[in-house]
């Protein structure tokens, strides 16, 4: 293959990687409802009447039902590269003990945090065998003959 076809094939190679649109690798992730919708909200109205304007939360806080939490993030990957969010929005709404609206808050991407995940192990108590299971532990369990049948 001569050299003026190789660069040919490179140039082509370029112009079509560079045509590609990177909207084509955008991904939209969450349920968050429209700007009209979230504006209904006020404090003092009840679960039922969130629920009914903005309709299923994303999250609900496990430790403190009163919390429902709706999330949108739009992430851009290019072909196998690392994927990379662009936006993040989430709505925190907190109820009272009364289920009503006490508190909304709207927080974005600036205001996340990164957090570094640790690699430590923490051991924890009674998964080591003791003295006694550790030397007769196995003790009545070997069968032999646990898969056949005996025969009469």
């Amino acid at each position: 293959m001569s050299i003026n076809k190789v660069r040919l094939l490179a140039v082509a190679f370029a112009l079509l990687t560079a045509s590609c649109s990177r909207e084509w690798f955008t991904t939209y992730a969450g349920n968050m409802p429209s700007e009209d919708r979230i504006a209904k909200v006020s404090t003092g109205q009840y679960k039922e009447e969130v629920f009914n304007n903005l309709g299923a939360p994303s999250n609900i806080v496990s430790l403190d039902r009163n919390t429902w939490m709706y999330m949108s993030s739009e992430i851009e990957q290019v072909a196998f590269f690392k994927p990379e969010e662009i936006s993040r929005d989430v709505l925190i709404i907190r109820f009272n003990d009364e289920n009503k609206v006490e508190a909304v808050k709207r927080l974005a991407i600036k205001d996340g945090q990164t957090i570094e995940v640790s690699q430590d192990s923490t051991r924890t108590l009674g998964q080591e065998p003791g003295f006694f299971e550790r030397f007769f532990g196995g003790v009545g369990t070997y069968m032999p003959f646990a898969g056949r049948r005996q025969q009469m």
